[in-house]
């Protein structure tokens, strides 16, 4: 039998925090491994309970939840810890910066109970997850903010038919969406998305829309 799934929930609303606990411990799949309601704390029990994944809220006192995920799955961590942010629209100017400090996945707070448990399965698997709406507000407000590396379509590494399958991944399509624009079989995107992720020396999807925005590969 496939041991469930340790989630770390950390919220600073008790109300919320057991709400997601409530949802998730309901799952044959899933065990809530600790609740906390700050950022630093979420560090300590993180350290000591090993969770498969921690569902970090970003508006924390003591610590904020993108500290937070900085020191749990940043540059330079020895042991990192997958994280699923959770945000809500007006806390848009703090995706970019959770990302960059490692976030595997985003969400919004009003996502329902469906969405968020997929979530977290799929950051638990080692893959990664963006909300549409989320990548698509992400790259509306913050453009330019993201390109300040330059580059273009001629310096990277990738083929023609890559560089496709990235502007679709960041433009927040799933594998599924991607292979009926590209008409492919979904098994095809999945290799695609593997090459480009090895070529480009990156984690994950998340890291990939950073990397297309910051090289001007999309606009």
């Amino acid at each position: 039998m496939t041991a469930p799934v340790r989630v770390l929930v950390c919220d600073d609303q008790a109300l919320i925090r057991t709400g997601l606990s409530t949802i998730i411990d309901a799952q044959p799949d899933m065990a809530v491994a600790g609740e906390c309601g700050d950022g630093r704390t979420a560090v300590e029990l993180a350290g000591r309970l090993r969770p498969d994944v921690v569902v970090m809220d970003v508006r924390m006192p003591v610590l904020d939840g993108i500290e937070a995920t900085r020191l749990l799955a940043g540059a330079g961590v020895e042991h990192p810890v997958k994280v699923l942010v959770v945000t809500t629209f007006n806390l848009d100017e703090y995706v970019y910066e959770a990302l960059r400090a490692g976030a595997s996945g985003f969400l919004l707070k009003d996502a329902p109970p469906d969405r968020l448990l997929h979530g977290i399965r799929t950051v638990a698997t080692g893959a990664a997850l963006l909300d549409p709406e989320v990548t698509r507000r992400l790259v509306g407000h913050y453009a330019a903010r993201i390109r300040p590396a330059g580059g273009s379509a001629q310096d990277t590494p990738l083929t023609p038919r890559e560089l496709e399958v990235l502007r679709l991944i960041a433009d927040g399509r799933s594998n599924s969406e991607i292979a009926a624009a590209l008409v492919i079989s979904q098994e095809t995107v999945k290799t695609f998305v593997s090459r480009i992720l090895t070529k480009l020396g990156l984690r994950d999807r998340v890291q990939a829309v950073v990397y297309a925005y910051r090289h001007g590969l999309v606009s």
